[in-house]
């Protein structure tokens, strides 16, 4: 088992930054991929970043590339989540998920076995 904690949310203006965390803990050495998802009200929970755990290989959604970047700490089993230029439309619960099975497409909710509880990013207008 992983266990995943976001930290690192919070209530910004736009075009301001924030940094998320994500602490894994557990079995940590058999997560292949981490990635970063979103979920605003009433919408569905979208694909944001990811990087692949040994190559340091990353994937961003168009809606963010440029302005977010993602980057790990491996020694203390974490991942970051910088955001730069954030935008109203950013506003969501941001949710931390590793991939522990290497299946599926990156960008899949699917593909990840376990998810952090999430942090609330609100950018105000």
């Amino acid at each position: 088992q992983v266990q995943l904690v976001e930290s690192g949310g919070g209530l910004v203006q736009a075009g301001d930054s924030l940094r998320l965390s994500c602490a894994a803990s557990g079995r940590t050495a058999s997560i292949y991929r981490m990635g970063w998802f979103r979920q605003a009200p009433g919408k569905e929970r979208e694909f944001v970043v990811a990087m692949a755990r040994s190559s340091g290989n990353t994937y961003y959604a168009d809606s963010v590339k440029g302005r977010f970047t993602i980057s790990r700490d491996n020694a203390k089993n974490t991942v970051y989540l910088q955001m730069n230029s954030l935008k109203p439309e950013d506003t969501a619960v941001y949710y931390c998920a590793a991939d522990s099975s290497f299946k599926g497409s990156v960008r899949g909710r699917d593909t990840y076995d376990y998810w952090g509880q999430g942090t609330q990013v609100t950018v105000s207008s």
